[in-house]
């Protein structure tokens, strides 16, 4: 019976992933380069979602310190504040 050829196929298996990638490299743009490419009116829909969406991460982040800053409210859970009624 004769042996599995692992190193022929380790070789070839790396040559076609590192092809692959090579050409991947090569034909896939940037993301500067896809927004360059963008017309106008979609760049400014791009920005507005991205100004959105830092908005949102900052409005997280702002709540996350204040309920970090309250050492009582992290030791209890939330459904038992008695206030939401």
């Amino acid at each position: 019976m004769q042996q599995f050829p692992w190193v022929r196929w380790s070789v070839v298996t790396t040559g076609l992933i590192g092809f692959g990638y090579m050409i991947m490299s090569a034909t896939v743009p940037t993301p500067e380069q896809t927004y360059n490419a963008m017309s106008p009116d979609l760049r400014r829909k791009v920005d507005a979602n991205r100004a959105a969406r830092l908005a949102r991460e900052a409005a997280t982040q702002q709540q996350a310190e204040a309920q970090s800053s309250d050492p009582d409210a992290t030791q209890k859970p939330v459904w038992a504040d008695g206030s939401r009624r």
